[in-house]
């Protein structure tokens, strides 16, 4: 699903609306377009501001928050966290969940992978001892019980570091911004923040689909308007 899913692409023109819920005091305090190596400032309570308009020279267009251009595909990915080259896809705001399921069970299936083999793994200083089976096969199990070890402990470290962000609500590319703040904005609290990756459906969160109910009521899932820690203290 990941490789086939569309990460989100800006649409064609956009421009950010008054009404819409990002980035609020800065679209009053600034109108102008500002450029991509501007994107971030600090401000005195602690918290990014972000210029309300950030514009892509490459799309010719206009960035919405946590928008990022990829030199592989040529365009601004929305919510984008990196390009998968596993994948041959980016990984944006509207794949990001299917691109956790997929590690997460690619991850189960070279545990248990590496589980089924370690009987014949242990039996294998045995029968090399005893020379009971061929030096092919010994080096068949051998080298299969190395080689899904070695991808379940890599995928492990991928689990750990993409469940922090997770719960963060951060994205690869946005851990850099996150450290320079004393508290990321867009982080709600670690279920809210899942809720904006999984949807609000806990039923569904284990399975590569998004209710109809969670795409109306859950604007992060469409990338383009992120609630922020003070969206939601105002509630």
């Amino acid at each position: 699903m990941v490789v086939f899913r569309d990460p989100g692409a800006v649409p064609a023109n956009w421009k950010v609306l008054p009404e819409q819920n990002i980035e609020k005091e800065d679209f009053i305090s600034s109108i102008s377009l500002v450029p991509d190596n501007n994107s971030a400032r600090p401000s005195s309570d602690g918290l990014e501001r972000t210029p309300a308009l950030r514009y892509c020279n490459h799309c010719q267009n206009g960035k919405p928050p946590r928008c990022h251009h990829c030199s592989v595909c040529q365009r601004c990915v929305l919510k984008m966290d990196h390009h998968c080259i596993w994948v041959v896809n980016c990984v944006g705001a509207r794949n990001y969940k299917f691109f956790l399921l997929f590690v997460f069970y690619t991850f189960l299936e070279t545990l248990m992978n590496t589980l089924v083999l370690l009987p014949g793994f242990i039996n294998f200083f045995q029968q090399a001892k005893h020379q009971s089976v061929s030096p092919g096969k010994l080096a068949v199990t051998f080298l299969a019980f190395v080689l899904n070890i070695a991808f379940a402990l890599s995928l492990l470290c991928f689990v750990v570091m993409h469940t922090s962000l997770l719960l963060s609500n951060t994205t690869s590319i946005e851990v850099h911004e996150k450290n320079k703040t004393e508290r990321w904005k867009y982080d709600l609290g670690w279920r809210k923040n899942i809720e904006q990756v999984f949807g609000t459906r806990k039923v569904f969160w284990l399975f590569p689909v998004f209710t109809k109910e969670d795409l109306e009521r859950v604007p992060a899932l469409h990338g383009l308007d992120f609630p922020t820690c003070s969206d939601v203290n105002n509630v």
